[in-house]
């Protein structure tokens, strides 16, 4: 026996699915069930996630930058995508809803959401669709199992981050060099020198960076540089205020450097701290920060990203990263603070520097569809 349950108050229900996609999770909503005014839209989801309070405790927020994203679906323009996704990064603490950058975890989710709320069918076993993200301009192919026409979760692909195992969700990237940048190398160099006067002391600074986006702007910064591993856990290096003082030093820097103007209230660019791998399977050792609080594990395309510069000549991985085989076709793992994360980079060798090719795989489910209830304040009752 099921309860429809029934709301008569100053309250104003939206319907969503609260989805998990990779290591992140939000809730998904159809564009039409949101204010078409973007301030509109913002205030919504700002009240539907409980920002800003750190606890998010009058929201569907997880009090965490990865349990604070939502996602955005509609139906594609016939002849560029089947479906048009838009992420919004909220913060906990902060009233900010940042559309600007891309999701890869999120971006898993959008082809389940697409078809149990019908905004499309399943093709057979196998349903592949084309979903162009909104907040760059990226396309990417996104195939699920789909049995009988319906779509599996179960299955046994495991990503770090995430307990238990689940069905595959592939994705393939077709273009994301320069997502948000003016290029995969902003700067045209693979290596740039960041310069800042120490937070904490006043003292100069000068460090290696490479700025780079290929589907998410990052700073990758070698940690043997800034005297730590990259193999510190992550409650060590998030009490670790004299460092996350100098990360945010150089990434207002970096900001500057790679056109992002000032990027003090923006969630991007990413910073990555990289060493030598302890794993002797994995590539290279990462400690990233979104922005200022160090990741459990790693972004999909932030680990892309990472993979990139692990396969162009002469950015701060080299010599870092270990590599193997000689391509055009390269598989890299990134390890993070929760395990490893696989990425498959493809080269053309006629243009050395450049990416032609990314894919990776991911898991996603639904948790709970039905409505949000937000205060009629934030988005008044007709």
């Amino acid at each position: 026996m099921t309860h429809a349950f029934t709301l008569d108050s100053d309250l104003r229900a939206v319907p969503c699915m609260l989805m998990r996609g990779g290591t992140s999770r939000g809730p998904f909503f159809l564009a039409s069930d949101l204010p078409a005014d973007i301030a509109a839209r913002n205030r919504a989801l700002l009240a539907a996630m409980g920002s800003p309070d750190p606890r998010q405790i009058d929201g569907l927020g997880g009090a965490h930058p990865l349990t604070s994203k939502a996602g955005i679906v509609t139906r594609g323009k016939p002849g560029q995508a089947d479906l048009d996704f838009t992420f919004a990064q909220l913060q906990p603490a902060n009233d900010t809803v940042d559309t600007t950058p891309n999701c890869g975890n999120m971006l898993a989710a959008v082809l389940p959401f697409a078809l149990e709320s019908g905004l499309l069918a399943a093709e057979g076993d196998v349903t592949r669709a084309r979903v162009l993200t909104r907040n760059t301009g990226m396309l990417c192919d996104i195939t699920m199992q789909t049995p009988g026409r319906r779509p599996r979760y179960a299955g046994d692909a495991h990503i770090d981050g995430v307990p238990g195992t689940a069905a595959p969700i592939v994705i393939d990237f077709l273009d994301t060099a320069g997502s948000v940048c003016s290029a995969l190398l902003p700067t045209g160099n693979a290596i740039d020198t960041l310069a800042i006067r120490d937070p904490q002391t006043g003292e100069p600074l000068r460090v290696a960076a490479t700025l780079i986006d290929n589907g998410m702007p990052m700073v990758l910064l070698r940690a043997a540089d800034l005297q730590r591993t990259a193999y510190e856990s992550v409650a060590e290096l998030n009490a670790d205020s004299a460092l996350k003082a100098v990360i945010e030093a150089l990434r207002l820097v970096a900001g500057e450097r790679m056109g992002l103007g000032n990027v003090s209230a923006k969630s991007y660019p990413k910073m990555c701290l990289i060493a030598p791998p302890r794993d002797a399977a994995a590539s290279i050792a990462t400690r990233c920060f979104i922005p200022r609080v160090c990741h459990e594990a790693i972004g999909v395309l932030a680990a892309i990203t990472v993979g990139t510069a692990c396969v162009l000549p002469g950015t701060v991985a080299a010599g870092v990263a270990v590599l193997r085989g000689a391509g055009p076709v390269h598989t890299i793992s990134v390890a993070h603070p929760t395990g490893e994360f696989t990425v498959e980079l493809e080269t053309d060798p006629a243009r050395p520097g450049s990416i032609v090719r990314s894919a990776l795989v991911r898991t996603a489910r639904p948790i709970m569809r039905g409505e949000v209830l937000i205060p009629a304040s934030a988005w008044p009752l007709p």
